[in-house]
C-alpha cells in the first residue's frame, strides 16, 4: 500500500523550475531515500509532501490524504525533521517534548527514555537558543520520534550528529521500519542511504533520474555512490 504518492508534481519559483513532473510512490514499511546534489529539488519535494509549501502543478497524497486539501490532517499523522534545526528558542528540551506529546495527545509517552537516548540530561534547564547545532538536532529528532507517527520525513537528519548518536539513530530507524513505520529520508550522505534504504531515488534538476532498490543495485555490482556519480556528473 502506498503511503506517499506524487503525480506530475511540479514547483516553480519565478523563472526556476525546482520540480519538474515528479511521479513517485513509497510503500508502507519502506525505508526510502531521496538523493541529489544541492538545488536538485529534494527539500522542495519534502516540503510539498509535508504541507509546508504548495505545488505549482500535480497532486501529492500522504496516508491517503490529499496534502493540499487536508494539510492539517497530514501534519497530525506524520513526523518531520527539517533541514535546519529549529526547536522553540525559549523552551528547554524537556519542555519541547512535553509540548509535542500534549499537542499530539501521545499515548504513554516516555519522555525520560528519549532524554536518556539523546543524552540530553546535561541540558536540563538550558533553553534551545543556547544549545549547539548538534544539540538542537537531537531535540528535533526526539520530538519527531516521540510523536508515535506512522511516517517520518527526515531532511539531512545526521548532518550535525556525532558518530555515536548517528549509530543510535540509524538503529532506531531500522527498528521503526521493521515494526511497520515508513521513513522518507533526504540525505547527501550516500553511505547512510546505502546502509539504510530499501529503495532510493536520485533527483537532478527537479527530475527523478533513477529509482532503484538497493538489492537490485547490489546485484548489478554497483553502489549508490557509483550510480549517483554516473547520473549527476
Amino acid at each position: 500500500m502506498s503511503v506517499i504518492s506524487c503525480k506530475a508534481l511540479s514547483k516553480k519559483y519565478d523563472d526556476v523550475l525546482a520540480l519538474d513532473g515528479v511521479d513517485l510512490n513509497v510503500e508502507k514499511g519502506e525505508f526510502f531515500g531521496l538523493l541529489g546534489p544541492n538545488g536538485a529539488g529534494k527539500t522542495t519535494l519534502l516540503k510539498i509532501l509535508t504541507g509546508q509549501i504548495r505545488a505549482t502543478e500535480g497532486t501529492a497524497e500522504v496516508l491517503g490524504l490529499n496534502v493540499e486539501k487536508d494539510i492539517l490532517g497530514v501534519k497530525r499523522k506524520i513526523g518531520i525533521v527539517p533541514e535546519q534545526e529549529s526547536p522553540p528558542s525559549f523552551l528547554t528540551p524537556r519542555e519541547v517534548l512535553e509540548m509535542v506529546v500534549d499537542i499530539r495527545e501521545t499515548k504513554n509517552p516516555d519522555i525520560e527514555w528519549w532524554i536518556e537516548f539523546f543524552e540530553m540530561g546535561p541540558l536540563e534547564g538550558r533553553v534551545c537558543r543556547n544549545l549547539s547545532r548538534g544539540q538542537r538536532q537531537k531535540v528535533m529528532l526526539a520530538a519527531a520520534f516521540i510523536s508515535q507517527t506512522e511516517v517520518l520525513f527526515l531532511d539531512e537528519p545526521f548532518i550535525n550528529l556525532d558518530p555515536i548518536v548517528q549509530t543510535k539513530v540509524r538503529d532506531w530507524l531500522v527498528s521503526f521500519v521493521k515494526e511497520g513505520g515508513t521513513v522518507f529520508l533526504n540525505t547527501h550522505l550516500l553511505e547512510n542511504a546505502q546502509r539504510l534504504c530499501d529503495r532510493a531515488a536520485i533527483i537532478h534538476e527537479g527530475k527523478i533520474e533513477s529509482l532503484i532498490s538497493l538489492e537490485k543495485l547490489e546485484q548489478q555490482k554497483m553502489n549508490l555512490e557509483e550510480l549517483f556519480h554516473e547520473i549527476v556528473l
